[in-house]
């Protein structure tokens, strides 16, 4: 048997000295953004993907062989684990092909087959196998006795003996399992008649009269199915195709000849129907579903996930006063100002919409908040009502305008998960002394400004841009999400002196503790002016130092580098660099020139190779770089508000809100996230929509297809596509529920846009506006 490592460099497609540098620097406690980044000559240079992907495979090859390893011991406390057996263990490479051959072996309550051994009917069960000239009820009569009632019992215990050694052949089981999953497919009906009609069924009638084969059926779709199942709309029927062929490989297996003319042969083809339909076939549904929903589930997370990263990686607005709009109806739409450090300056609650309808003083008082501020963005949550909050902010942007002033820029941001922060224990220490619901508002403002730091206060759960999250075991998803944002943060960095608790809990090293040691700290003591100082936080020793410097920047410090991703450990290096180039610090870093003549093999050494030289001299370069792209904003089309707006034919602007296996959701302001199918994102096949796009670009995109009645919108990238509204309805969206709430509510009385004239003209005067 290989050693773990051998089998991960077999996978990964790598050298096993890199595998086993690796799992060195994994079991001593480094974290995979700090082995990518800073060990880089240890692991060949390995990336983070293919750390995360060793990481989680090193642990399933570790609890396969500690299960190898307990298999062997019970089977040997048996007194049973023979040379074959032990052989066949050693060589299962996967923790099912374990428990397959473990099963004959293990412990388990008394079977039917197991009484009939206890009854003496074992014998009867060879001898008709061995005979099949024989006439079974004459051969089972000879059986009957203490247990045995008649003949008819004995064949029925014999039956029992067979089955069993059926369902318990390794072999067998796992070629069954092959065939099944090769051949098999997936059949949905609905749950009855009355079901089929109802309301709320309407949603999976794409899944009504449905089949598709399992081996290639896209986890969007296996999920959907098995949410109709789980709400009782859907009955759902794994098919493993012809009987046939089955009956023959337990037949072969039994050593059964189904096509003999002998008096027991009836008896036996029985017995080999029997124990497909009542255990081969029951346990080998179980495993494709099992598998199935496996494979649906792993598939669904990766999609998850790298929603998740282009997210937390999409562009800062920076550190502009920004000015959060929380939408709503009745209890009014909540306002926040917020600083260019993300500091609440000023809240308020207006009142635009129905049934108060009070649009001029809820205009006059955002005028007045976006003067006494100098307010330079708007964000405006696209939860409920916000195509109509949005009108407001763009009403009092072109008020401004038209009075001689500069006006702010104004975003539709997504509010997904804001509710969460806004009720979480951390938003309550953070901003004890406002409102629940003003809290939301804030939040709105900050991800704005920077959505990297803001969205790491929320469980990545409820981003809300995942596909069919709420299907997917959650220890799972955790697992992976968490990944996402770990590395997520430690590629971009954080500032060691505004960070807040939940951002640096996600930095390489830190725990949530250790976080709030460090911000008591820096309230205590004031700013940190070096990384070193980070040794004065209580029970930050040097192995999370080591883990979290490099990742924490310090901007303005005693030294230049602690604003840089070089880590200190590396500062020699640096000194070297200097000595050789005979200038400053100050005069080196950004000096494309001189870096870009210096070889990295010239000054690396043992310790510090040439990849991470070459890292230094990049990083010098452009120090403290954020790799994320530049702030763009999309705009939405006057006079498109709702879905019955739209017009087959427009092309419109928008931006992407999620991506699916199946598309991508695109927000193109009217409520309702379109649909751009992934057969229509390109002029070639595209296998992966994140090939094309990611959540949070601006896309321009052509409408291709519109259903009001079902609030369905068809977008495509292509702009020269035909409309294709006549195209029936595809399978990958039944069922589907875009993981983000989508806009609601019909026209809240919003006045047309005006010239500021009367009171509104006078109120933007006094706001500081047009003197």
């Amino acid at each position: 048997m290989k050693s773990v490592n051998a089998r991960l460099a077999e996978e990964l497609a790598v050298a096993e000295t890199q595998v086993a540098a690796a799992v060195r620097l994994l079991d001593e406690g480094a974290t995979v953004p700090f082995i990518a980044r800073y060990r880089k000559e240890a692991t060949g240079s390995l990336d983070d993907g293919q750390l995360r992907l060793l990481e989680e495979r090193l642990q399933y090859l570790r609890e396969l062989d500690a299960r190898r390893a307990a298999v062997m011991a019970s089977i040997e406390e048996q007194g049973k684990l023979t040379d074959e057996l032990k052989a066949a263990l050693l060589a299962a490479d996967t923790k099912s092909r374990i428990e397959d051959i473990y099963l004959p072996y293990k412990p388990k309550r008394r079977t039917k087959a197991q009484i009939a051994r206890e009854a003496g009917l074992e014998p009867l069960a060879d001898r008709l196998l061995a005979d099949p000239t024989q006439v079974p009820e004459e051969a089972a009569g000879e059986f009957v006795g203490d247990g045995v009632a008649d003949a008819a019992a004995a064949l029925e215990g014999a039956r029992h003996i067979l089955a069993e050694r059926a369902a318990e052949d390794a072999e067998l089981v796992g070629a069954i399992r092959e065939k099944f999953w090769k051949n098999g497919s997936l059949r949905t009906e609905p749950w009855s008649e009355e079901v089929a009609k109802s309301p709320a069924a309407q949603k999976f009638r794409d899944y009504f009269n449905f089949r598709e084969p399992l081996e290639t059926m896209p986890s969007h779709r296996v999920l959907a199915a098995m949410r109709g199942e789980k709400e009782e709309v859907l009955a759902l029927t794994f098919d493993g195709g012809d009987d046939a062929g089955y009956y023959a490989m337990i037949a072969q297996t039994l050593g059964v000849d189904m096509t003999a003319d002998a008096a027991a042969t009836p008896w036996l083809v029985g017995t080999v129907e029997w124990a497909w339909r009542t255990k081969l076939l029951i346990s080998t549904r179980v495993d494709a579903r099992m598998r199935l929903r496996k494979r649906a589930e792993e598939e669904a997370v990766a999609v998850f996930a790298k929603n998740l990263k282009d997210l937390l990686l999409a562009a800062p607005a920076g550190n502009r006063t920004t000015l959060g709009l929380d939408p709503g109806y009745r209890t009014g739409v909540k306002v926040a100002v917020v600083d260019g450090t993300g500091k609440v300056v000023d809240t308020a609650t207006i009142y635009p919409h129905q049934p108060q309808r009070q649009w001029d003083s809820a205009k006059a008082t955002l005028a007045a908040l976006v003067a006494r501020h100098e307010v330079k963005l708007i964000a405006v949550g696209n939860g409920t009502a916000s195509r109509e909050t949005d009108a407001l902010a763009a009403e009092l942007i072109a008020d401004i305008r038209t009075a001689a002033a500069e006006p702010p820029t104004k975003v539709m941001v997504s509010e997904a998960g804001a509710s969460v922060y806004s009720a979480s224990a951390y938003a309550a220490r953070e901003l004890p002394d406002l409102d629940v619901t003003l809290r939301g508002a804030v939040s709105i403002a900050r991800r704005l400004q920077d959505p990297l730091a803001e969205l790491v206060k929320i469980d990545p759960k409820s981003i809300g841009v995942g596909q069919y999250q709420h299907d997917v075991t959650p220890g799972t998803l955790a697992r992976s999400l968490d990944a996402v944002v770990e590395d997520a943060v430690n590629a971009v960095g954080v500032d060691l002196n505004t960070a807040s608790v939940p951002l640096l809990a996600r930095v390489s090293g830190m725990t949530e503790s250790l976080a709030e040691a460090i911000v008591a700290h820096r309230d205590k003591s004031g700013r940190f002016r070096n990384r070193k100082a980070l040794l004065d936080v209580p029970r930050l020793g040097a192995k999370t130092f080591e883990q979290c410097a490099g990742f924490l920047r310090i901007l303005d410090g005693d030294d230049p580098l602690d604003a840089s991703g070089v880590h200190p450990e590396a500062y020699p290096v640096v000194r070297r660099i200097l000595d050789r180039a005979g200038i400053t610090l100050a005069e080196l870093i950004g000096n494309e020139r001189v870096l870009r003549s210096v070889k990295p093999v010239d000054v690396a050494d043992d310790r510090f190779g040439i990849p991470t030289v070459t890292d230094i001299l990049a990083e010098l370069e452009k120090p403290g770089r954020d790799p994320r792209p530049a702030f763009t904003t999309a705009k939405f089309a006057t006079g498109v508000e709702t879905v019955a707006d739209l017009k087959v034919g427009m092309v419109l602007e928008g931006v992407v809100t999620n991506v699916a296996a199946f598309g991508a959701f695109v927000d193109i302001g009217v409520h309702q996230d379109g649909l751009i199918h992934v057969s229509a994102m390109a002029d070639r096949f595209v296998s992966d929509p994140h090939e094309i796009v990611q959540s949070g670009q601006v896309v321009r995109v052509k409408v291709i297809d519109v259903d009001v009645e079902r609030q369905r919108i068809g977008l495509s990238l292509r702009l020269n596509d035909t409309p294709q509204s006549q195209r029936g309805p595809r399978p990958d969206r039944a069922g589907a529920k875009n993981q983000r709430n989508p806009r609601r509510g019909k026209d809240s009385g919003r006045q047309a846009a005006k010239q500021p004239t009367g009171a509104m003209a006078e109120a933007l005067r006094k706001a500081g506006f047009g003197k």
